[in-house]
Order: C-alpha cells, then sequence, then structure tokens
C-alpha cells in the first residue's frame, strides 16, 4: 500500500513538472515571437497615414502649449500640432469654426484695369510771361499820372504819365540842332561831311528811342520843331496794374519800378497733388476746374507742366493748369476745385487695399492655401486705384487667394507660432544652452513650459 502511494506521487510529481515546462517554453517563444512582429510592423517612422505629433496645444491660447494631450486652463481639449503643418513652414493653421468666429474674408488675385480720379485745390495765379514791369529809364518829375490806381485796365499804347527831364529837354534840341545841320549839308560838296552829319541826326532819334520815346512823338517833334516840356510814355503792355509806385509830382530815378501790368486773359491754375498721387497725373492730360463764383460752370483745361519740386508747407507738388479768362471771370488768387482723370493702368495684377499689412519693414498679406491654411507672405504693391485695389509688383500670382480681413489676428498667430517654434527649438537643444549676453532666453527660461 505504502509503494503504491509512491508510485502515484511521482507520476503526479512528474506530470506537474512537464506542464510547467511546456507553459514556460510556449511563453517565452510566444513573447519573442510579438517582439520580432512589433519590431517590423513598428519601425522608427510613424506608419503609412500617419502624422507625427509635435505637440499639443490649446485651440483657444496659442501659448498653453504641453508635451502630452489634455485640456488646458479653460476645460478645452488640447488639439495636436503635427510635423510637417503650416505653422512649422511660418503658416498657421486654424479650425472652420475658429475662421468663421474669426470673420476671416477673402478674395482672388485677379487682373484688372486700374484708375483714378484726382481730386486736388488749386489756386487761379497769373501767367509768369504776361507780368511786366513799367520803369524810367531817366531821372525826373512826373508831372501828369494818366494811370493811377490799382486795378485799372491798361491797353496797349495807352499814355501812362507825362514825365519832365532836362535830359529829354536837351536830347530834343539835340536832336533838332542834328536835324538843321543834316538838311543844310545834304547838298554840300563835301560826302563826309554830309555823311556825318546824317550820322549824327540818326545818334540823337536812336537817343530818344532808347528813352521810350515813341515814334509818334519823334514825328510830331520833327514836323513842330517844337520843344516840348515833357514827354509822355505810354505803356507797351495790355492788362491789368498790379502795382503802383508812382504817385504825381514825384521825382524818379532812372531803372526804378513805377508800375506792374499783368495780362489775365489767360492765367493759371495750381493744383496741389499729393505725393502718392504724382504717379497718376502727367503732362497734357485734361483736368476740370471749377469756381465757387462761377457755380454750375465746368472749365476744361489741359495740364501744361508739373513743378520739379515739393512745396514745403503742403508737402504737394503743384500741376499748372493753363484756361482762358474771357471777360476775367478767373481772378488771381481764387480757390478753384480740380478733377484730374489719371492715366489708366491697364492688366495690372491687384488684390484689394485691405489685404495689405504695412509695417516699417515691407508689406505683408496672407495667402489662404484651403483647409484651414494661412500662408504669410511679403510683396511689393504700385499703385492704388480706385475701388480699394492695390497694384501688386511682385510676391503673388493670379488666382491666388488672398485674406482681406482678421488679418491682424493672423498675423498675432504667426508672430505666436513662430515663438512657439524657437522655444521648442530650444528645449530640443538646437540652440545654445546659456543665455547671451543681450540677454536672450535660454533652455532654462523654457523649462515650465510644458509642465
Amino acid at each position: 500500500m505504502k509503494s503504491k502511494f509512491k508510485m502515484n506521487f511521482w507520476k503526479i510529481f512528474l506530470i506537474t513538472i512537464s506542464l510547467t515546462a511546456a507553459l514556460g517554453a510556449g511563453y517565452w517563444l510566444g513573447k519573442g515571437s510579438n517582439e520580432h512582429n512589433a519590431s517590423v510592423a513598428a519601425p522608427d517612422t510613424p506608419a503609412a497615414g500617419q502624422r507625427e505629433v509635435k505637440f499639443w496645444k490649446s485651440p483657444m491660447d496659442p501659448t498653453y502649449v504641453r508635451d502630452a494631450p489634455g485640456k488646458d486652463a479653460m476645460g478645452h481639449d488640447l488639439v495636436p500640432v503635427y510635423q510637417g503643418d503650416a505653422s512649422q513652414t511660418g503658416g498657421i493653421t486654424i479650425d472652420p469654426v475658429t475662421i468663421q468666429n474669426m470673420g476671416v474674408r477673402t478674395a482672388p488675385v485677379k487682373r484688372r484695369d486700374l484708375m483714378r480720379t484726382i481730386r486736388a485745390v488749386g489756386l487761379v495765379a497769373y501767367e509768369d510771361q504776361s507780368r511786366f514791369s513799367i520803369n524810367s529809364k531817366i531821372e525826373g518829375w512826373i508831372e501828369h499820372l494818366y494811370v493811377n490806381q490799382v486795378g485799372q485796365f491798361v491797353k496797349k499804347g495807352q499814355p501812362l504819365m507825362a514825365i519832365y527831364s532836362p535830359e529829354l529837354v536837351a536830347a530834343q534840341q539835340e536832336y533838332l540842332l542834328a536835324l538843321d545841320a543834316s538838311a543844310r549839308l545834304e547838298q554840300s560838296a563835301l560826302p563826309a561831311a554830309a555823311d556825318g552829319a546824317r550820322r549824327l541826326l540818326e545818334a540823337a532819334r536812336t537817343r530818344l528811342a532808347y528813352w521810350d520815346i515813341s515814334e509818334a512823338q519823334i514825328r510830331e517833334l520833327k514836323r513842330t520843331r517844337e520843344v516840348r516840356k515833357h514827354l509822355t510814355l505810354y505803356s507797351p503792355y495790355q492788362g491789368v496794374v498790379t502795382m503802383k509806385q508812382a504817385n504825381q509830382g514825384m521825382r524818379v530815378m532812372g531803372g526804378e519800378e513805377l508800375l506792374q501790368i499783368s495780362d489775365i486773359s489767360k492765367v493759371w491754375v495750381n493744383a496741389d497733388i499729393y505725393e502718392y498721387e504724382l504717379a497718376w497725373v502727367h503732362p497734357g492730360q485734361s483736368a476740370k476746374v471749377e469756381i465757387a463764383s462761377l457755380p454750375g460752370k465746368v472749365l476744361m483745361g489741359k495740364i501744361a507742366y508739373i513743378y520739379p519740386y515739393l512745396q514745403a508747407e503742403t508737402r504737394t507738388v503743384q500741376a499748372r493748369i493753363e484756361l482762358s479768362n474771357p471777360g476775367f471771370a478767373l481772378k488771381p488768387d481764387m480757390y478753384a476745385n480740380v478733377v484730374i482723370e489719371g492715366r489708366p493702368v491697364t492688366d495690372a495684377l491687384a488684390i484689394p487695399g485691405n489685404a495689405v499689412l504695412r509695417s516699417g519693414e515691407g508689406q505683408t498679406v496672407f495667402v489662404a492655401l484651403g483647409e484651414g491654411r494661412f500662408e504669410p507672405r511679403e510683396v511689393k504693391t504700385g499703385l492704388s486705384g480706385e475701388q480699394g485695389y492695390v497694384q501688386v509688383l511682385s510676391g503673388l500670382k493670379e488666382d491666388e487667394t488672398v485674406v482681406t480681413s482678421a488679418q491682424f489676428m493672423l498675423d498675432s498667430e504667426s508672430k505666436i507660432n513662430e515663438a512657439v517654434q524657437k522655444m521648442m527649438a530650444v528645449q530640443a537643444g538646437s540652440a545654445p544652452a546659456e543665455a547671451d549676453h543681450e540677454g536672450h532666453a535660454t533652455p532654462a527660461d523654457n523649462e515650465d513650459l510644458f509642465k
């Protein structure tokens, strides 16, 4: 009975040992097979169709960044930012709900004709070449002043003043003596004497002419042979007296300015053009001029000249418009409203002007790439036309789409993403571990970023 019990004991013991060995062998074989399969199915790079998560951030606060999923301070689920996202290349990615809440609007980049109407304020002015100065060429006294009012209209050949001058009296006497001598020696047997008398007569006559004595007065002196105490100065021009220095009875000196006469049958309108409008204005363009004193009347003129310098007071450039002035309705120093139709720019690549963010360093637009992705891009712009469109010189292509509203929010998001990328690079060890001498951030400064 005892031997039988021992035999059964050893049978049970051997069976237990065999089962234990079989189970252990199966476990180790299975583990090795799983490890092999895992090494084949899960290499170092993500599987096809998967993207590596770079980090996690709050959908409402881009500065709230973590290295693992979770919730932000407001209880929102963190969203993943994948390797190769637009944010990794300087762009940004925003979900559609946020885009709608931000009020993002877009517009296509297209070619169009740009036009601009320039509205400016002008000032009526005299023609420079139609302003004349009347002065005395000799010393004397004004015995009678025929034109004695500023604003008086003067015709060409009209008497201005009568001047007494001892020099003029002597010149008349010399002329009469030379006239008599030339008449006596005309039939002389000595040709040289006759020729000398003629030259003397011509010199005396020229002297009178140089002192503004008219031909009619010289002929009258020759006819009457009477020396006149004073001689009259006649106006060589037509216009309006704009300045009067002469007074009856006053003594005048040679070269002294006595009157100014301006012809206002033609006038100028000098329109003030701002610097940014200059590209639209060219000589030869038509211009409409309206004057407050002529309601409902539009005067047409042409731009004759654009001045090559800037007016320091108004920071504008003047464009000269020439106008006829029948009836003298246009008076110098009147204000005028000027309308100039700028020369159109055809087939220009253009975008809405409000799509451009301008800073001291340049101009930027945000290009909509689709699926909530936006890319900031530097551009160069040209002329600004009507309806808010601006010419694009470089940086964009036709049929691209640009953001026209909420750019400042996108710009802030882009700057934040750029800062986050720099901080991520610092934490990953791609930047120096110590702060530089200017106090820039170090990895130690960013230790709390993912806590």
